[in-house]
């Protein structure tokens, strides 16, 4: 079904529906026409169930279930509001999304549901539960037929040629890892840089030979194969050497003696044989054996991705060799999440406009038109790797040349059409990448997407174009990104984009050398380094290079990052320059999203792609929360939120009147101080008058996870009480040991100090703890409070004074909302800091009579969990068992602090409380005008 004829059929169907809406009579004659009649399936009776059981604490059922895409739905009459929570048999008030929860999490593993979709006929909200605690997508049936598209994964099927090439180029894979594993061993010195370096350049032209012959390229599918065929293993060295310098030699320079069969190969030319003197190694029968049978007779190279297959063939690289560099592989799909919303969308939009043109004459002109435009764009990937994003832009151009083509070729056969029939070369795309071999990776990915894309083309036109000799050449440069100056790469009059995947390394684990180089790009235009340069993640550096070239021009960048990036302190010391020196803006953005790859060793990080320019305009930006979620807005802010752009500065005092939160004590031990249960009980048995000066401790695994743990707390012991305890002085003596050795001098000096913690902030009296680390899977971080007498590490934050209201507050679904947006992130985990989260966090002005009832619903939450005193919070916490009285305890406690904010609205005529996004916009309201006062 054609986009035309599905907004037909959508218009239809939003007639036949739209004043009806009755749960029990129409959900399923609803959703068997929706996806008959709008999405095509010829017989929804057999793709949809409805009411499939689902076993909890009694028999409940499923108002329908999408096997194929993961699908739950549960459906209301058009009289309900799907935001509201509604009463259930059990007292507890659960919203419809809550409660298709509850059915999810007592699924079978293989069924639980990738999407949940609430509807009330009038409107479909769609919850992805790769992001559950995100705000789902809202369609309105009045709006499908604009917005099918956004449902269209309740249909989608895997692409089976998609599927395919990654099989094959997964397989690829493993027969060159197969190869390159027998060649190390041949070398001498295999650990030679420069060995290394040969090792990997031939490689790649064997991997060049066995597409080349496959795909007829050498004239005949096994000519390699025969060729080789006839040296021994002990000849085979010299067979490959010769080979190669025919590739090399144009046919007229041929020495005329030249064996037969050499000479009918082709002449290559673009470099990949060009490097004179390769050492190559002796060869095996066993490796001589994989070349001929396992790799070139037994497979065929002709029908792999050349964007997979770069991924994967680059995986041969050692591990750690790729980890350091912070290299990670991006799959076929996140490429396009990157360069769709770039550039391609628009331009497959505006090849659809031309495809409605009537006239024959004006059509080919419009064709020719968008085909030279398609030649004269330019991209830059100042970070390629194995060229992946590069290959997968070609393959993109050439797709949409190759249907303009079409448009004006018609049914016409032309013949004798020269190669200038392809305006669309590899020239057009420029790269950096540090690793050599990495840089043959990426030529010979895009020698192989030139080499397929014109044989489709040949499909259209008849031509005498052959591929070989090479004519058209890649601008990939070797060296490193943030010290080479990329407009002696590519001008930028000339660019037109720059996309790609920079290095993911963490600021805490960048080495020296990285450091550096990020504290020699963030400075200001008088050379001195921004404040927070030393505590950004490496890809900022490319952020910044690309902002500074991009400065007063119209080039667009899209960049795939950890999400570390839009999050918590890094906001500031990231984009706070890039706004305020280069005036960029974000365009589209993909909110946090789990990775992605090809790659058999697959990196497991959370990103999110961030779309930027100089280029202000009045057009909406694209706000994606994933691949099928897409909201239109004004202004996405570096927080990738819809809104007004604020930087939330971390300071070290709160900015409102309330109790101060500090870091619990740190011990800086080498573990000495702390003891197991086990541990304990031995030192008490035989040392019984140590048992005072042993405490219970928490960090935020022990807290959350109710882990017994105890420590030394030495605080007062006298030297004859030390040397009375052998057990103790002994761990004492280890713990002065350990500061000694310790490079800091400032350890250094609490040497002298061994019965002491290093920093002791334990309060006197009963305080509130605040995990520093917590899942990102809970609603709620939890915050407890916690006896004097149990010490609190530095892996949590403690409120001394903390009242009953400011505990309500900040464990309120309002403050939750802003650690979500501002905190920082450990993977995906919150990571919870007082200097960016708390103190920076606006409280509301409030009178007593709301400051009292908050105090009241904070202790309600308090009394709910004293009801389950012996399941842990992470127990407590998991949304989907979390007891019915504590998740009301919360609910109370959320409205009242929504109400002293003001953030209940009208709608109509009935109170309602904001959303998450609305409920930001106003924080960032309030802490845009408490900070514009200091």
């Amino acid at each position: 079904m054609n986009l035309k004829e599905q907004q037909k059929q959508a218009k239809a169907f939003i007639e036949r529906w739209k004043d009806r809406g009755n749960e029990r009579q129409d959900t399923q004659s609803f959703w068997l026409d929706l996806l008959q009649s709008v999405y095509g399936i010829e017989k929804p009776s057999e793709y949809i169930k409805f009411e499939d059981t689902v076993m909890m604490d009694h028999t409940s059922f499923m108002d329908g279930y999408i096997d194929a895409t993961k699908v739950l739905i549960e459906q209301k009459g058009a009289n309900k509001d799907l935001s509201k929570a509604i009463k259930q048999s059990d007292g507890s008030f659960l919203t419809p999304f809550q409660q298709a929860k509850r059915y999810s999490a007592n699924l079978p593993y293989s069924k639980q549901p990738r999407w949940i979709i609430t509807c009330n006929f009038k409107e479909f909200y769609v919850y992805d539960m790769e992001k559950p605690h995100g705000e789902p997508t809202v369609i309105r049936l009045e709006d499908l037929e604009k917005e099918a598209y956004r449902l269209e994964f309740i249909v989608g099927t895997s692409d089976e040629h998609l599927e395919r090439e990654m099989a094959i180029s997964m397989e690829a894979g493993e027969i060159v890892r197969e190869i390159y594993s027998a060649l190390l061993k041949q070398y001498k010195h295999p650990d030679n840089p420069e060995s290394l370096h040969a090792m990997n350049q031939l490689i790649v032209r064997l991997v060049f030979c066995f597409y080349a012959e496959d795909a007829g390229m050498f004239g005949k599918k096994t000519m390699f194969h025969d060729y080789l065929s006839r040296f021994s293993s002990c000849d085979f060295r010299r067979g490959l050497l010769d080979l190669f310098n025919v590739l090399n030699t144009p046919i007229d320079e041929r020495d005329p003696y030249l064996d037969d069969e050499l000479s009918a190969f082709p002449y290559v030319n673009g470099g990949m044989f060009a490097e004179n003197n390769l050492e190559v190694p002796q060869f095996t029968d066993e490796l001589r054996e994989s070349i001929l049978e396992h790799a070139s007779s037994s497979f065929d190279w002709s029908e792999i991705s050349p964007t997979i297959f770069g991924a994967v063939f680059e995986s041969t690289l050692n591990p750690e060799t790729r980890r350091s560099g912070g290299m990670h592989y991006t799959s076929i799909e996140n490429i396009h999440k990157v360069i769709d919303p770039l550039f391609l969308d628009a331009l497959k939009e505006e090849l659809n406009e031309i495809r409605q043109i009537k006239q024959p004459a004006t059509l080919k002109k419009r064709a020719q038109q968008f085909q030279e435009k398609l030649s004269r764009l330019v991209f830059f990937d100042p970070a390629c790797g194995s060229g992946n994003f590069l290959t997968e832009t070609y393959l993109s151009l050439r797709r949409l040349e190759n249907e303009a083509i079409k448009l004006y070729v018609g049914d016409t056969v032309l013949l004798d059409v020269g190669y200038d029939l392809v305006k669309v070369k590899i020239s057009q795309l420029y790269g950096i990448e540090i690793n050599d071999f990495a840089v043959s990776v990426a030529n010979a990915a895009l020698w192989i997407a030139e080499s397929q894309m014109l044989e489709e083309t040949l499909s259209i036109a008849y031509s005498n174009m052959q591929f070989l000799p090479i004519k058209s050449y890649s601008n990939i440069v070797e060296g490193n990104a943030l010290k080479l100056n990329w407009e002696e790469i590519v001008p930028k009059e000339k660019l037109s984009y720059i996309i790609g995947n920079p290095p993911f390394v963490g600021h805490s684990i960048q080495n020296e050398q990285q450091k550096k180089e990020i504290r020699s790009i963030y400075v200001d235009e008088n050379g001195k380094e921004y404040n927070l340069a030393g505590k950004i993640d490496y890809v900022a550096g490319w952020y910044f290079k690309a902002a500074s070239l991009i400065s007063n021009t119209n080039i667009k960048v899209a960049f795939v990052s950890t999400n570390s990036i839009c999050q918590g302190e890094q906001v500031v010391g990231v984009w706070q320059p890039l706004y305020k020196r280069f005036g960029v803006n974000i365009d589209f953005a993909y909110q946090t999203f789990k990775w992605g790859s090809e790659a058999k060793d697959k990196a497991a990080v959370h990103c999110v792609i961030v779309g930027f320019s100089t280029n202000h305009n009045n057009e909406k930006k694209q706000l994606f929360s994933s691949t099928d979620k897409l909201d239109l807005v004004d202004n996405i802010n570096p927080y990738l939120l819809s809104g007004k752009t604020i930087f939330v500065e971390s300071v070290k005092t709160p900015i409102c009147p309330v109790s101060p939160m500090y870091f619990g004590s740190k011990p800086t031990d080498g573990g000495y101080f702390f003891l197991t249960p086990e541990e304990k009980q031995v030192i008490v048995r035989k040392e019984p008058q140590s048992e005072k000066y042993i405490r219970k401790v928490l960090g935020a695994q022990e807290y959350i996870n109710n882990v017994e743990r105890y420590c030394l707390w030495l605080v007062g012991i006298t030297p004859s009480e030390l040397k009375s305890s052998p057990m103790i002085y002994e761990r004492v003596k280890k713990v002065r040991e350990f500061r000694l050795a310790s490079k800091a001098e400032s350890t250094r000096k609490f040497a002298d100090r061994p019965t002491e913690f290093k920093q002791n902030a334990q309060p006197n009296k009963p305080y509130l703890i605040v995990p520093r680390v917590s899942s990102e899977n809970r609603r709620y971080v939890p915050i407890g409070y916690i006896d004097p007498e149990v010490i609190a590490t530095d892996a949590t934050q403690i409120i001394p004074n903390a009242t009953l209201y400011e505990f309500g507050v900040i464990t309120s679904n309002v403050h939750m909302a802003w650690m979500r947006t501002v905190a920082g992130r450990l993977k995906s985990d919150y990571r919870y800091s007082s200097t960016i989260v708390y103190n920076t966090f606006p409280w509301p002005k409030i009178t007593e009579e709301q400051k009292e009832y908050i105090s009241k619903t904070a202790q309600g939450i308090l009394d709910a969990r004293a009801l389950e005193s012996e399941s842990s919070l992470a127990d407590l916490y998991n949304d989907v068992i979390i007891p019915v009285e504590l998740r009301k305890a919360h609910q109370a406690n959320d409205i009242a602090v929504m109400k002293a904010y003001g953030m209940i609205k009208k709608v109509n005529g009935k109170d309602k409380l904001m959303s998450e996004t609305e409920t930001i916009s106003k924080l960032f309201e309030m802490y845009e005008e408490l900070t514009s006062k200091k």
